[in-house]
């Protein structure tokens, strides 16, 4: 079956539908991750967002056991080729059974190489999936410059709080849509992690005298989430220590007097250079954001700038003055993407008190 991509320039791609066959509008991303296809799949940051995977070829090893949520969050999935015979020895399925299982609506055929260039020219537009070959253009693009992304934390949070048991220290993990990987890395550290919904209160998170707290990644405008940022400064009011990622460190920085700004076409992918300002060392890094901080808004006596982009010179972290807080805009915990950065779990063991 026939499918167009129609973006909101009046650009129109035409393709072969995959997965879902509904009809959809969402705000279109580029990943240039080469591999972790699934985990990008299940990655709740992609909410309210269709994914262009830059990589030519996607799903030759299949459906696997690596999902990084429940579920599939992404509006919609754009891809130059589908594997329709995935071979691996972990493989459960195949990608197009997923996408239709998931009811997320896809276009293969895409020369997603020139789709990502007019991405990275005119920025992050929105855009439709549809298999309706009568459309009318005139009637779809005001419908798409209205699209917005709304409130998608609300969506992807946990709907209550659950506990992963350890025997070291106890760290309260927010989940803004979290990644399960945050969790494992803190897991595997021998912490016990309690997971808490997007909306709790910074009393009850201070209630259970945690000895540590973890601000997670998450999708959408930071802005938008003015409630959360309420709760965030009374967190940063605390003594306890907190460590932050992605939205997490956005929010942070909005708590206390920064400022946000959205990317051209944002940072998706697995190979993002970035350097960390107190060793000077470049670490390779796994990103997905459309939004930063704008670290010069920031004044020194709240907060540092810890880690900046090579590429671009943007803000990566954020070192807060006289508390025991530190925050990233990348993930160290991976997946898909690099583990060079995973020493930041262990810079917040230390913070705890270090090792037990």
């Amino acid at each position: 079956m026939k499918a167009f991509l129609i973006l909101e320039d009046g650009t129109v791609f035409e393709g072969t539908s995959i997965g879902s066959k509904r009809e959809m509008i969402s705000e279109i991303v580029f990943n240039t991750s080469m591999t972790g296809y699934l985990e990008v799949l299940t990655d709740p940051s992609y909410a309210g967002q269709a994914v262009v995977m830059t990589y030519p070829l996607i799903g030759n090893y299949g459906i696997t056991p690596d999902m990084e949520s429940k579920k599939a969050w992404p509006d919609g999935y754009i891809v130059r080729e589908l594997s329709r015979m995935p071979s691996n020895f972990r493989c459960e399925g195949t990608i197009q059974d997923f996408l239709e299982k998931q009811d997320i609506p896809g276009i293969a055929g895409v020369d997603t190489r020139a789709l990502t260039k007019i991405l990275r020219e005119k920025g992050t537009m929105n855009g439709m999936i549809t298999t309706n070959e009568a459309f009318d253009l005139e009637e779809i693009l005001p419908k798409l410059k209205a699209y917005e992304v709304g409130d998608v934390v609300s969506k992807v949070t946990c709907s209550e709080k659950y506990v992963l048991p350890g025997k070291g220290y106890k760290v309260a993990l927010m989940d803004y849509g979290a990644k399960n990987n945050i969790a494992k890395s803190l897991n595997q550290r021998g912490c016990e992690v309690t997971v808490y919904p997007a909306h709790t209160k910074a009393s009850e998170i201070l209630a259970s005298n945690p000895d540590g707290i973890m601000l997670s990644n998450g999708p959408g405008d930071p802005k938008t989430c003015e409630d959360i940022i309420a709760e965030v400064k009374k967190l940063y009011e605390s003594d306890v220590p907190i460590f932050a990622i992605c939205l997490g460190h956005q929010l942070m920085a909005l708590a206390n007097g920064g400022e946000t700004h959205k990317l051209k076409y944002g940072h998706r992918g697995g190979n993002h250079p970035v350097k960390d300002l107190r060793t000077n060392r470049v670490y390779i890094s796994s990103q997905n954001h459309g939004y930063v901080v704008d670290d010069q808004t920031l004044d020194k006596s709240v907060a540092v700038p810890a880690f900046v982009n090579v590429n671009d010179g943007t803000n990566e972290g954020l070192q807060y003055t006289g508390k025991n807080i530190f925050t990233v805009q990348f993930h160290p915990e991976a997946c898909p993407g690099p583990q060079d950065s995973g020493y930041l779990f262990d810079r917040f063991i230390e913070m705890m008190g270090g090792a037990k």
